[in-house]
């Protein structure tokens, strides 16, 4: 399209749309890659000085009167979608790779993969850093869940209108649970040819027979052969993967946990400082103003330079932070550091019980691998044991 083909669609819509009763002026701009049209018309018209009723009927003729324009001269035309449209600190936020509402449908999105119950989703979403209410599925007070990183000041609901239908806690619940039984599935119908062919190839030695009972080094064999056996059924059935996704899924929870540790850490050390030089200003303000008061500043800086020093000194650090040193509200900065010391101390603990879970899950898996891959003959059998069992 060019530029005096998008003027002149200009011109007609303009016409079409205020009919004669409004002046109007269009640019039209060629400065990006897209040429367009910027129209601006007088809001009273020229005939009965009627204001212009803008509402979103209008705003539907605009765009019907566009769309057949741009129809008539053989261009392309946008079709609305049943999306919610973004506000634009959204859309340049998600232009930017950083919109909130994004990184919580990803967040969202890699704990449900990652994770093997709707409580590990919980805690694995808690461990990320988000604070969340609403989450009790049974919760007939509050309809929706809620999620809230802590350097934000507003929950995001996960509902259809905010997130979309995939992030209402019903639905993600569901999405887990579909997710856990296509894993089952595909593991069972696994686990009933292996084991069939297990059975079938190898069964269990019986040891009772008289030569088992003279000879301890052939019974000890054989009891690590059977061991071996039912170790491999067990971890064929189910075991072996089952440990494997577990572990996956709280080593996550662990990674995560632990990052959100590292940040809260953060916040809590910078909050820590705002607080200090909060309450510096706030105690020496009153030196400060009575300062500026004095009849005989020079005096008055000489008897109180230490405060002063002070206060100025903390004046200038709050500005550092961003923070405007006449709203200060000092109860609740009090208040989001309590908050995130409680979050700290609950991520510590989903932190430690994480980690311990999966060391015991990893010695678990150890233990089956090594029944799955020692290989033992009868002598070596007699001078080594496994080292632990289930």
């Amino acid at each position: 399209m060019t530029y005096d083909e998008a003027h002149q669609i200009g011109i007609e819509l303009a016409d079409k749309l205020l009919e004669g009763k409004y002046f109007y002026v269009i640019s039209t701009h060629i400065d990006k890659e897209h040429i367009h049209n910027h129209i601006v018309f007088c809001a009273a018209d020229n005939i009965e000085h009627k204001k212009y009723n803008d509402c979103k009927r209008t705003y539907y003729r605009i765009r019907e009167l566009s769309d057949n324009l741009c129809k008539e001269h053989n261009l392309s035309v946008i079709n609305p979608s049943n999306s919610k449209g973004k506000t634009y600190k959204e859309w340049q936020s998600e232009k930017n790779g950083i919109s909130l509402k994004v990184t919580l449908r990803k967040d969202i999105d890699d704990a449900i993969n990652s994770c093997s119950s709707y409580k590990d989703f919980i805690a694995l979403m808690k461990a990320k850093g988000y604070e969340i209410k609403g989450e009790d599925l049974t919760d007939s007070n509050l309809k929706y869940i809620s999620f809230r990183p802590l350097e934000r000041e507003r929950f995001i609901r996960g509902s259809i209108r905010s997130l979309g239908a995939d992030y209402t806690r019903e639905h993600i619940s569901q999405r887990i649970e579909e997710k856990c039984k296509q894993k089952a599935n595909k593991k069972v119908s696994f686990a009933k040819k292996k084991l069939t062919t297990d059975y079938s190839r190898k069964g269990l030695i019986d040891t009772s027979q008289e030569k088992f009972k003279q000879s301890p080094g052939l019974n000890h064999w054989a009891t690590i052969q059977n061991l071996k056996t039912a170790a491999s059924s067990y971890a064929s059935a189910d075991s072996l993967e089952d440990l494997k996704d577990k572990i996956v899924s709280k080593s996550t929870l662990t990674k995560a946990a632990r990052q959100s540790l590292i940040d809260t850490e953060y916040q809590l050390k910078e909050l820590g400082e705002i607080l200090k030089y909060a309450r510096a200003y706030q105690t020496n303000k009153v030196y400060n103003f009575r300062y500026k008061k004095s009849k005989a500043p020079d005096a008055y800086f000489r008897r109180h330079e230490t405060e002063l020093t002070l206060f100025d000194g903390a004046e200038n650090m709050l500005k550092r932070f961003g923070i405007n040193p006449k709203n200060l509200d000092i109860e609740q900065l009090q208040a989001d550091y309590n908050a995130l010391r409680a979050k700290k101390t609950e991520l510590q603990k989903t932190y430690k019980s994480a980690e311990k879970e999966v060391a015991d899950l990893n010695r678990k898996l150890a233990n089956i691998k090594q029944y799955l891959h020692q290989e033992q003959t009868p002598e070596r059998a007699e001078i080594k044991k496994p080292e632990q069992s289930l």
